[in-house]
């Protein structure tokens, strides 16, 4: 599923926050939308076809290299990665023992 369809459920979730981050796979016009509707202010860098250029700050958007990191570190572990598990369950149980794992011990 593209990025950009799968937003609209992700926004639905989102709680009250300033500013959210994208990657360019967000940059669409009712993504947009989306997160102005819910007040906060989108940090999506632009395509390179994109014939409006919408406001975007690099230094703001350093800060999304952690989430990546975290998706990264989580992603060692072959189970995640792999996601043997066939229930939602039992698949988040196992992302948070894995992230005990890497960011407890």
């Amino acid at each position: 599923m593209a990025d950009c369809t799968a937003a609209d459920r992700l926004l639905d979730e989102m709680t009250t926050v300033d500013l959210v981050h994208g990657d360019k796979g967000y940059d669409t016009n009712a993504v947009r939308r989306k997160i102005e509707a819910r007040g906060a202010a989108p940090n999506i860098p632009s395509r390179v076809n994109r014939r409006w250029k919408s406001c975007f700050s690099p230094y703001l958007y350093r800060s999304r290299n952690a989430v990546e990191r975290m998706f990264g570190r989580l992603k060692d572990f072959r189970r995640i990665a792999s996601r043997y598990d066939r229930l939602a369950v039992n698949f988040l149980a196992a992302v948070q023992i894995a992230a005990i794992v890497s960011y407890w011990l």
